[in-house]
């Protein structure tokens, strides 16, 4: 469990100086109303601001700038209203109108969020009374471009669960059943030589020597190698993933990694090696010309190659801000439909999820698999997770779903700072792309379609994203395992599975039934897809109260209900074991029931 709460921000225990008390002081903070300060958490600013709702129009309030959000709560009127925003969710803040603005509430600031939301405040037209919040919000919001360090380094929180030991690579692949006579774990990367953005445990062909593995690293982009992600215990087909060939223009070959994708064909006797290439063909083509490319029928003569069209991440981020623009401050009403359809969102959710559903039945039919998109931390990862949560049943538990996302996405190095922005001012960033947002999307669409075969809630998922941005954890912060190691994150930050798992029963699915070998193929069709609407639009109060499924509410309530019977019942049989009552609980009368009958019947109804 987290611990005790702080004591007030002027107060010793968080390591402020006397002039900062001072200054404190002066400034007349009282302390954050209605809200948990987290240990490590300190304030900076107060500001009287008027925050520009778009649902309730202007209010008046106070807003608080501490080194990890922006608190406002509104003054003026009876009717609440408070935002409550992790720093590291926001992408942008820019001046609004000029010292000579004319019109109310024309001077001020404009906050644009990573999570869907724009923010905008207005103060008093007179002797540059934004200056201070302006600069004290662009230092904080974006401490990287400052020289300062991330929140999550400067966050005090105790948890008694130590998120950063929910993954152990060898445990897991004992799990799979790895190793064994066709695959072998292999050290080769255990100080990052071998690849840089690859984890430090690989799983191989067992017929594959340490040199030939650094001989197709010459060959693949970013020396990211196939390496095994999954193992089907049945038929022994494997999801390997990498990077793609360095083909160019020429036409190169490697004997070496033709030879290597043969090895992991003949691993199981599979007649074709298929080959799935994430990216549309075209593209593929196109990226020979920077000396990348794909495998060719001529040189990869027992392989197929199968291209699923999925765009790159310049594509997705334009779509994300196409669907931003329709969902926030308000909803496109008169042409929903079609504006949704103009934002090609669950178009690209239908082609990843179409993708991973090819890899998952080619894999449970007996064959192995390479996938592989560029450079095989962006699709690669959406497609390898996706597959395995379809084909594996504990990758749908509470605990399996943080190893997977261990596993394919922060273990293989998925550019997470590079793609949401960590603490960096330049919000124009090429790079940056909702590729794991897509990801997470992808995987609610499932829990709709299978609303029985998830032990986690949709809750799980959206907390998962705030906390993707927020900055409080390091689970999500820079691009790969070596960066993290450099970094000392995990001795000198808190995972975000600390906090999952110190109270589960937020994230736990009422309905969840385990079925153990039970492959799921969701319906990746444009008429079964759904917009997540408890996500995308959650800021618009009109759907705040929907949050909740009535039906999971009821559900919970009869559990609980249900729970209170059984502790009734036991403690009756507690009393009737007494000495005097022996009689009566051996007695053959016809109408008596056995405890196990007692607690059948109650279980009944639920």
């Amino acid at each position: 469990m987290a611990s005790a709460p702080l004591a007030p921000y002027n107060s010793s225990p968080l390591g402020i100086s006397s002039s900062q008390n001072a200054s404190r002081e002066s400034l007349k903070m009282e302390p954050l109303a209605d809200v948990a300060v987290l240990p490590g958490e300190e304030r900076v600013i107060d500001k009287e601001i008027i925050y520009i709702c778009p649902f309730n129009s202007a209010v008046k309030g106070k807003v608080s700038i501490t080194n990890y959000r922006l608190y406002f709560k509104n003054t003026d009127s009876e009717t609440p209203v408070t935002l409550n925003v992790p720093l590291g969710v926001i992408s942008r803040v820019e001046k609004m109108g000029g010292a000579s603005s004319r019109g109310e509430n024309s001077y001020g600031l404009e906050i644009t969020c990573k999570d869907m939301r724009n923010l905008r405040f207005a103060l008093k037209q007179e002797g540059h009374s934004r200056r201070d919040i302006f600069e004290i919000l662009f230092k904080y919001a974006f401490p990287l471009s400052h020289g300062m360090q991330l929140f999550a380094f400067l966050s005090q929180e105790k948890y008694e669960e130590n998120g950063w030991n929910v993954y152990e690579p060898l445990e897991e692949y004992r799990r799979q059943g790895l190793p064994n006579s066709e695959w072998r774990v292999t050290f080769i990367n255990k100080n990052y030589e071998l690849c840089d953005t690859y984890p430090t445990i690989l799983v191989v062909p067992y017929k594959a020597t340490d040199e030939d593995l650094r001989r197709v690293a010459t060959f693949r982009s970013r020396c990211r190698i196939p390496v095994l992600s999954w193992f089907h215990k049945e038929n022994h087909a494997v999801i390997t993933r990498c990077s793609q060939p360095l083909v160019g223009m020429s036409g190169k070959r490697n004997k070496d990694d033709e030879r290597y994708l043969d090895i992991i064909r003949d691993a199981n006797g599979t007649i074709k090696l298929t080959i799935y290439d994430a990216r549309p063909n075209v593209n593929a083509v196109a990226n020979k010309a920077t000396g990348g490319g794909y495998e060719g029928d001529d040189a990869y003569q027992n392989a197929e190659l199968v291209f699923l069209d999925i765009h790159n991440i310049h594509v997705m981020r334009e779509s994300l801000k196409k669907l931003k623009d329709i969902v926030y401050p308000n909803v496109e009403e008169s042409h929903w439909l079609s504006s949704l359809e103009s934002t090609h969102w669950l178009e690209h959710i239908k082609l990843v999820l179409s993708g991973a559903i090819q890899v998952a039945d080619k894999v449970s039919s007996g064959n192995s698999v390479v996938v592989h998109c560029s450079d095989g931390w962006d699709r690669t990862a959406q497609l390898t997770s996706l597959s395995m949560l379809m084909l594996d049943s504990y990758y749908r538990t509470l605990g399996g779903f943080q190893v997977l996302l261990e596993k394919e996405w922060i273990g293989f190095g998925h550019k997470f700072a590079s793609r949401i922005g960590h603490g960096d001012k330049n919000h124009a960033d090429q790079d940056r792309s909702p590729i794991f947002l897509q990801f997470i999307d992808c995987v609610w669409q499932m829990t709709k379609q299978f609303p029985t075969a998830f032990e986690f809630n949709e809750r799980l998922l959206v907390v998962i994203l705030d906390h993707l941005y927020s900055c409080r954890f390091g689970t999500f912060l820079y691009n790969c395992e070596s960066a993290r190691e450099s970094n000392n994150v995990r001795v000198k930050t808190v995972s975000l599975w600390s906090l999952i798992n110190s109270d589960t029963s937020l994230y736990i699915n009422p309905f969840y039934t385990p079925e153990s070998s039970r492959v799921l193929y969701p319906v990746a069709s444009m008429r079964h897809l759904e917009l997540w609407v408890t996500y995308y639009i959650r800021w618009n109060p009109r759907i705040q109260h929907q949050q909740q499924s009535p039906v999971e509410q009821r559900y919970k309530e009869l559990l609980a209900l249900r729970d209170q019977y059984l502790k009734k019942l036991e403690e009756l049989q507690l009393s009737d074991s007494a000495p005097s009552s022996t009689h009566l609980t051996n007695s053959s009368a016809p109408n008596a029931a056995t405890p196990n009958q007692h607690i059948t019947h109650l279980q009944t109804p639920f």
